[in-house]
């Protein structure tokens, strides 16, 4: 027999950890080769680690709720070949190793005592490559570093942790600075007692209430909603378009469509088909904030905000949007709303967008003021499309027809994009809908 580590995998370039939701299966129960183990979280999207071999689940290393290092051990499987089970990229990543063949159930001491956690994972010293990246574009001083206390597992310092500090220490800074000016005049600084925002005591709350408890993913969504907020000035510009040729076109093919293709074709490809085609006439558009440098992507990585069916949003993305045409786009998009609705997405199905959209429409609003989803520099908002009467300009003149119009909105980050590109982009995308072509192939 012998004993394989199952260890947590790589789930993205910035993810350096994960949380523990489910354990699937107990010690001394059976498992198969890739048969779900466990059910874990990022700060991205919830996912299931896979067995690496057949055989009895030796032990666990970690609770429910556990916050686990990538490539941290979080099991042990007993396998009842006497063969070693080779680590390959296709088992989700993860980097097996199994121990020396032994003739009984139980590891040797000495590799039991490698599988406790508090031997195993000390990482008062260790800090993640994002927080080492935060120091650095903060100024923030290894001393400082090492005397911020962490939240994260054994005491290590999580990204929360340092933005928490960063922002405390601006607080502080702007706080001395306010005091040199003032020198001459007698200041009041109130001590930490007299802080409410430190002596707050509990809520007390009266009437007809009721009291929910936000789940993870409400969490992370807020926390991600308040730091793009505080990380990008956000300006919004409007704008509105005649999408009556859109309309009658996908009409008139739809059922003609999805009976060749095997995929309804929605607005949402469509709406993407024209935001490329402007990204490519206005590439700052697709780009990132990095300090003082802009980081211009020079692929176009389409997100797109579902729904999710217990009331949240995640942005899956469509890599390489550019390179697909409208049947692609339309499968890619299907799919991964489907994934999303399922919980069946990929971590990388969720990673590197360099652009949003989000369909406010399809839930019946008419416009609105999106959030960047950072690092990102702009995200374009459609509302619903509604059938109007409007004034038409034709060669003999003025008239009012009723005309299926769409408000489009974009938020963008006010430090790279001003208010001309702004417009001019949303504009650009307008009038591509506008003019859509109703005579085109799909």
């Amino acid at each position: 027999m012998a004993i394989v580590e199952l260890v947590m995998p790589k789930l993205g370039e910035s993810i350096m950890e994960a949380t523990i939701l489910k354990w699937l299966k107990q010690p001394g129960e059976k498992v198969e080769q890739d048969e779900p183990v466990l059910e874990i979280a990022t700060d991205k999207v919830d996912s299931d680690v896979p067995s690496i071999a057949d055989g009895i689940i030796e032990k666990i290393f970690f609770e429910v709720n556990d916050v686990v290092p990538i490539g941290a051990v979080i099991a042990t499987i007993r396998t009842a070949t006497d063969e070693t089970v080779p680590a390959s990229p296709e088992q989700n990543g993860r980097q097996a190793s199994s121990s020396s063949n032994t003739t009984s159930a139980e590891p040797p001491q000495a590799e039991q005592q490698n599988y406790d956690k508090p031997a195993n994972f000390k990482v008062n010293k260790f800090y993640s490559p994002l927080v080492m990246n935060i120091a650095s574009s903060e100024n923030v001083s290894m001393s400082e570093l090492e005397n911020i206390p962490g939240t994260g597992n054994e005491g290590r310092v999580t990204k929360k942790d340092i933005l928490e500090f960063v922002e405390q220490k601006k607080q502080n800074n702007v706080q001395r600075s306010k005091i040199k000016v003032h020198e001459s005049l007698e200041v009041f600084e109130p001590s930490k007692k007299d802080d409410p925002a430190i002596n707050q005591s509990p809520a007390v709350y009266s009437g007809n209430i009721e009291i929910i408890e936000m789940d993870r993913m409400r969490k992370l969504i807020a926390d991600h909603m308040v730091r793009s907020k505080h990380t990008s000035p956000h300006v919004t510009s409007f704008s509105e378009a005649d999408v009556t040729n859109l309309v009658m076109w996908r009409e008139r093919i739809k059922k003609d469509f999805e009976k060749r293709e095997g995929v309804r074709i929605t607005f949402t490809p469509l709406f993407i088909e024209a935001v490329v085609n402007c990204i490519k006439k206005y590439p700052l558009i697709n780009s990132s904030v990095e300090g003082d440098k802009i980081i211009i992507k020079k692929d176009i990585n389409i997100g797109m905000a579902t729904a999710l069916q217990g009331g949240n949003l995640i942005v899956p993305v469509i890599r390489n949007a550019d390179q697909l045409n409208l049947v692609g786009l339309t499968k890619q998009v299907n799919v991964l709303a489907n994934n999303a609705r399922n919980n069946k997405l990929r971590p990388e199905d969720i990673q590197n967008g360099t652009f949003t959209l989000t369909n406010i429409g399809s839930f019946g609003s008419l416009m609105g003021t999106p959030i960047i989803n950072q690092p990102q520099v702009a995200i374009l908002a459609v509302g619903a499309i509604k059938k109007r009467p409007v004034v038409i300009e034709t060669p003999s003149g003025d008239s009012i027809a009723i005309r299926h119009m769409m408000y489009l909105s974009m938020s963008y980050d006010h430090r790279v994009i001003d208010g001309s590109l702004g417009s001019t982009f949303l504009t650009a995308v307008a009038r591509q809908l506008e003019n859509f072509d109703p005579k085109r192939a799909y």
